[in-house]
């Protein structure tokens, strides 16, 4: 996998565990100062691997990590209609 596209995906994901955040504020509460997050998606293997590489390195490091368990998430395709008056 590209570079350029992990780090979209992971954005993308990093997206959506903040929203859930802010819906439910007490889960940031879980995760320590110090700690690297990093997020495995359940359903994207490509990403998930390279992801568990990072994982892997941070601990290695001596670095605190917290996975999050995340599906992708899907882009919504809203469908627009005009109406004219």
């Amino acid at each position: 996998m590209k570079k350029e596209m992990a780090v979209k995906k992971n954005l993308d994901l990093l997206d959506t565990f903040m929203k859930y955040a802010f819906d439910h504020p007490d889960i940031l509460d879980k995760i320590p100062s110090d700690a690297e997050l990093i997020i495995f998606p359940k359903d994207d293997p490509a990403l998930l691997a390279e992801n568990k590489k990072i994982a892997e390195s941070m601990k290695k490091a001596g670095k605190k990590v917290v996975i999050v368990e995340l599906k992708t998430p899907r882009i919504a395709k809203p469908h627009l209609a005009v109406v004219n008056a």
